[in-house]
């Protein structure tokens, strides 16, 4: 199968299973910005030295193809997914969180981002992931969400990238500054 295969030139879109929808309809725009932040992911898998960070990004991406395909389903022909989002990959992302915020004993309040290159690709990632959840929701109140567990998830995933941030500037040797509000 080409890569351009001209039937998006009209402004329409396919959807997994049959039918079109415009470019700009929730659908699209959700699944659209979910790669958005699966593209983040694979720059910071790709910056990372760290291999549990690296393999646990690669499980993530994995997951959210999964998640794209759920987006992407047109009608009740789940029989075209090849995965769907479980209580198992949300209880993942809970432990992860819950392992990490262990480790890393993170002080509250508000932090600056910007410490290291990897941290920051991260903390772009899980500002995507938070507008991808936003979209999500969206997608449940106009009740064209077939898989309430991919709201857990991406609730959960934000967590997960924000601790995964703070542990690589851990290991860069850098603490995190927090903000200083004027006098």
């Amino acid at each position: 199968m080409p890569i351009s295969t001209k039937r998006g030139d009209k402004g329409f879109t396919g959807l997994l299973g049959g039918g079109r929808v415009p470019k700009y309809h929730l659908k699209p725009e959700t699944f659209g910005t979910l790669d958005e932040l699966n593209s983040f992911l694979g720059m910071a898998r790709a910056t990372s030295k760290d291999q549990r960070v690296r393999k646990v990004l690669f499980h993530i991406q994995n997951h959210l193809f999964i998640i794209g395909s759920e987006l992407a389903l047109s009608g009740g022909s789940r029989n075209l997914l090849k995965g769907h989002t479980t209580r198992k990959e949300v209880d993942w992302l809970s432990r992860l969180s819950v392992d990490f915020e262990a480790l890393l004993k993170p002080e509250p309040g508000f932090i600056i981002y910007g410490e290291t290159q990897v941290s920051s690709i991260l903390d772009v990632a899980r500002a995507v992931s938070r507008r991808v959840e936003r979209l999500v929701a969206k997608m449940k109140s106009k009740k064209i969400l077939h898989n309430l567990k991919i709201l857990e998830y991406l609730n959960r995933l934000s967590d997960v990238l924000y601790l995964l941030a703070r542990y690589e500037e851990k290991k860069a040797g850098v603490k995190p500054k927090h903000p200083s509000y004027p006098a």
